[in-house]
């Protein structure tokens, strides 16, 4: 009895181990494998992230700028109460100012144009424009969407037509340095493709900027849209409200604290709509102009996973049975060797 009982007790007792067992995890040998597999990839992303990051931080560092704000500079302290009456009037808009040149700049020298608060984006501007008309000169009164600037009184189309062409920007400015002039190349500046095939060679102006109300600068008739790249740069509309416009390339270096004198007419009116002008010269990198977040972006990223890579490897060996921990470790050490 006394036998049987103990039996009854041993098999009571192994009956209950899978039930007391069966309340820890069930982890089978290829777990461990992709777990290391996991932390594995984060650190590759860090290593390969982190250095990106750093080597576009430098070359970020190594362009060269000169910004120069100048849209409340540029009005007559006697008209800065009344800016937009200013800038619709007749009287002078010639603007001077100097720039110093903080580094050595190596050419070519990028003069561009900012805007900030202009919302290219907006979706009547965007779409007010013809791009058939842009293309072919059989296509002149494809208007239909360039509405309010889409043709004369007399029913005479515009070419080009629509609020986009309509408000080119028409500040203009001027360099010399040792009272000597310092030319700035407009060719080049748009892109191929579009010059190419956005824009007829066989397409000139018409009727543009002829009406009461003008919206910026007026184009040569005698040149086709394919040659007229300030209005191609300006036609390719920006996706944020601020935004840089390339308007020509200076190609002779500029040594450290030269002084630059511009002659700026300041003709555009962001006063409207209480808009920044500014005006910038920048050189380049391999990795293009100025801007740090790319490399902020990859070390971001790479600090991230490096973090999520020693936060889950501390996770696992602590909460996890030790023997399953140690499986763990030796599997990644395996698989780091590797």
């Amino acid at each position: 009895m006394n036998a049987s009982s103990s039996a009854a007790g041993a098999g009571s007792a192994d009956s209950t181990a899978p039930r007391r067992n069966s309340k820890r995890p069930k982890l089978d040998d290829g777990f461990p494998i992709e777990f290391s597999m996991v932390i594995g990839t984060f650190l590759l992303v860090s290593v390969i992230f982190i250095p990106i990051g750093v080597v576009s931080l430098f070359a970020s560092r190594d362009v060269v700028e000169i910004v120069d704000r100048y849209e409340t500079d540029c009005i007559p302290e006697p008209s800065r109460n009344d800016k937009v009456g200013f800038i619709q009037s007749n009287q002078s808009k010639t603007c001077q100012r100097t720039l110093r040149v903080p580094k050595n700049m190596k050419q070519p020298i990028y003069v561009y144009y900012q805007l900030d608060n202009f919302y290219q984006n907006h979706r009547r501007y965007v779409k007010s424009r013809s791009d058939q008309q842009l293309r072919n000169n059989g296509s002149l009164q494809e208007t239909d969407a360039c509405k309010p600037e889409d043709t004369t009184p007399d029913r005479a189309p515009i070419v080009p037509c629509g609020l986009i062409a309509w408000s080119l920007f028409n500040d203009t400015y001027d360099f010399t340095r040792n009272n000597q002039q310092l030319n700035v190349n407009k060719r080049g500046i748009s892109w191929k493709s579009d010059r190419e095939h956005k824009f007829g060679k066989d397409v000139f102006p018409r009727n543009f900027q002829n009406g009461t109300l003008k919206g910026g600068a007026t184009l040569n008739p005698n040149l086709s849209l394919s040659e007229q790249e300030n209005l191609i740069v300006w036609m390719r509309t920006a996706a944020l409200p601020t935004f840089r416009k390339l308007y020509g390339k200076i190609e002779v270096d500029l040594q450290r604290d030269e002084l630059i004198n511009v002659t700026l007419e300041n003709n555009y009116n962001t006063y409207s709509f209480s808009g920044k002008k500014k005006l910038v010269l920048s050189t380049t990198s391999w990795l293009g102009g100025k801007n740090d977040f790319v490399g902020i972006a990859y070390l971001t990223v790479g600090g991230l996973c490096f973090f999520l890579a020693l936060a889950t490897w501390r996770s696992f060996l602590f909460v996890m049975e030790p023997e399953l921990a140690d499986i763990c470790y030796q599997n990644l050490i395996r698989a780091l060797d590797l």
